[in-house]
């Protein structure tokens, strides 16, 4: 313990110190999270960019029907409950519905009902949805790996 108190002078010079460090710091941090976020945010317009016309010319398929494919070959099934499908890949239920019309009309997804569910609606991979996934898999992680930072790159390989 201090032998003696500080006297309220001393006290004012300290919090004003205190304050104008800490003030600093929030800007700097607050400076870092801006700067991270726009990185950030230009990688990702970059790869999605890209993903875009590589997946389009060469697959004929968009990145948000790439994406149906992906979860929908990952999934236990083959399937998915549209409800969750919409969620897991971030689209409107009546997004999602579009774009599975266009999918179903093509031959690469299909509806069928829910047996626990009337309501309920799976989408399901068909097999010409599984080699087109297959066939577009490749572009899609070359396109990924080009365009992601080296940085994440590593964490994500390092498990981190």
């Amino acid at each position: 313990m201090y032998a003696q108190a500080l006297d309220a002078n001393t006290i004012n010079v300290l919090a004003n110190i205190w304050t104008a460090r800490y003030d600093a710091l929030v800007s700097v941090t607050q400076d870092s999270v801006v700067t991270v976020w726009r990185e950030m945010s230009a990688c990702h317009a970059a790869a999605c960019a890209a993903l875009e016309r590589e997946l389009g010319e060469r697959h004929g398929l968009g990145i948000s029907d790439f994406e149906v494919l992906e979860r929908l070959a990952e999934s236990d099934g083959r399937k998915f409950r549209a409800q969750d499908l919409a969620e897991a890949v971030h689209l409107s239920q009546s997004a999602l519905s579009r774009l599975v019309d266009r999918l179903a009309r093509h031959g690469l997804v299909e509806r069928c009902g829910c047996d626990v569910d009337r309501r309920g609606v799976y989408v399901v991979l068909t097999e010409a949805g599984e080699r087109r996934h297959a066939e577009a898999v490749p572009t899609h992680r070359d396109v990924l790996a080009r365009h992601l930072p080296a940085s994440m790159l590593s964490a994500a390989s390092s498990g981190r």
